[in-house]
């Protein structure tokens, strides 16, 4: 078996899938946020090339168990906060404490993950999420205030969006760059496939005792952190991570990605689509009360509800990855994010089981195309220097989505009721996508992805057209 050559350069641009997307709102996520179109329908390629690098596949395993972990905190929570309430606004809540730490610490996150060592900063990370998961156990086991839950919840979200940035730019340096699409598509598969494990398994623990999701997700925490801290130095990182931004001062170096985004139109199209388009349409955080009130099926078949949009959005995977590369990919998009919302009205209509479980493994479908689309480019335009801040400004604008439309549903459903929240939140969606292609052009009329090239760090791409080569590529 022939060896990566390790001085092949380092992968382009690459972001990871966000365990916590709620939007559509299982954390999808963040994610499919792994799918990569490059080399996806090149049966010539070795399907195990990324399986090979042992980095690699610790690295999964870590990612897989904390995903899982993840996925139960983020049911179990919902669960008991609205078991003890009944209150839709107190499920908005949830959403909304989480929005906090992505407008205060994104940035700064990702300025660390291109400064520092971003194995280390993913273990401290994720030690201390794990410490306020017990926490969060301890409270419900004393059935504490509710309030406490939303702090230590908070500092959890804090954990989380720190870590973030830094294990979204990790991948690439832990496989050769011949291998990078495979890589991407294996942690997607891996990501969907823990998005469908988590959630059930919240469905199960929660019968036994509800405190024992967060025990579990603790557990899990502290094992990824373990692998982390143990991973051996990357060996396609480059020498200096930082060495673009040492001119800059260190206010320039922090809102780099920001600029980045802004001129990069296309990236700024499909970032904002998804942005408005899943702040309006983010109902799944009111499954707790359409499982209780709407639906009226116990924790098991509310676990199935929560892991029906990752089974969806794994099924869609599959077959992007065996298909031929999308030639209108703007447009595909478009069609999917208006396919999102339609779905979730149906949703917010339905008052059987299997039909709201059919409905929401569409949104999950639906929302993986958008997701491919979104993050092939990120992937593809954003430079090594600077894959820790671009991936922080998506976070920002992701969690934006996820968390404020998480918010939105509750404060809505509160005012007018679950369902109507829902159905508004639909029509919503369907509005933002005819505002988009109506505002960006250059979004409905893109074409494939592999049309699309790195730019330099000082270069702009129009929304009209794919990105030009960087020089020297």
């Amino acid at each position: 078996m022939s060896q990566p050559d390790p001085k092949d350069p380092p992968a382009q641009g690459y972001e990871e899938p966000d365990t916590e997307r709620p939007a559509s709102a299982t954390s999808t996520e963040k994610q499919l946020e792994q799918e990569s179109l490059h080399g996806a329908a090149a049966p010539a390629h070795d399907p195990y090339a990324a399986l090979r690098f042992a980095e690699f596949r610790r690295f999964s395993i870590g990612s897989i168990i904390s995903i899982v972990g993840s996925q139960m905190l983020s049911a179990a929570i919902g669960w008991e906060i609205y078991d003890r309430t009944r209150s839709s606004l107190a499920l908005g809540w949830v959403a909304g404490i989480q929005f906090v730490p992505l407008v205060v610490l994104a940035l700064p996150g990702g300025q660390l993950a291109d400064v520092f060592d971003r194995r280390r900063i993913v273990a401290l990370a994720s030690l201390v999420a794990a410490a306020a998961s017990l926490g969060l156990a301890w409270l419900s086991y004393r059935t504490g205030l509710i309030p406490l839950m939303y702090a230590t919840l908070l500092l959890n979200a804090a954990a989380q969006t720190l870590g973030r940035p830094a294990k979204y730019a990790l991948l690439p340096s832990i496989v050769a760059p011949s291998a990078f699409s495979n890589a991407v598509t294996w942690n997607s598969s891996f990501f969907q496939l823990s998005a469908m494990v988590g959630p059930a398994l919240a469905g199960l623990a929660i019968r036994l005792s509800p405190r024992l999701p967060y025990a579990l997700d603790a557990i899990c925490g502290l094992i990824f952190a373990l692998i982390m801290a143990t991973l051996p130095r990357p060996r396609f990182a480059p020498e200096s991570p930082a060495k673009a931004t040492e001119s800059e001062s260190k206010l320039q170096s922090l809102l780099a990605g920001i600029r980045f985004v802004w001129k990069t139109k296309i990236i700024l199209a499909t970032l904002s689509l998804d942005l408005f388009a899943v702040l309006l349409g983010g109902a799944v955080y009111l499954l707790p009360a359409f499982a209780k009130d709407i639906l009226k099926v116990d924790s098991i078949h509310f676990g199935l509800l929560r892991a029906a949009e990752a089974v969806g959005a794994c099924t869609m995977a599959m077959l992007i990855a065996h298909l031929p590369p999308m030639k209108k990919a703007g447009r595909s998009m478009l069609l999917a994010v208006a396919g999102f919302g339609v779905a979730t009205i149906i949703f917010g209509l339905s008052h059987n089981f299997w039909l709201s479980f059919a409905t929401l493994f569409f949104i999950g479908a639906f929302d993986n195309i958008s997701v491919v689309v979104r993050h092939t480019l990120v992937q593809v335009l954003t430079p090594d220097a600077m894959r820790g801040r671009v991936s922080a400004v998506n976070n920002i604008f992701i969690g934006s989505s996820n968390e404020l439309g998480g918010f939105e549903s509750g404060v809505t459903a509160d005012w007018w009721g679950p369902v109507v929240s829902v159905v508004f939140g639909g029509c919503g969606t369907i509005a933002v996508v005819l505002a988009t292609a109506g505002i960006f052009p250059g979004l409905r009329k893109f074409g494939s992805l592999q049309d699309a090239r790195p730019v330099e760090l000082s270069g702009e791409i129009s929304e009209d057209r794919p990105a030009e080569p960087a020089a020297g590529r």
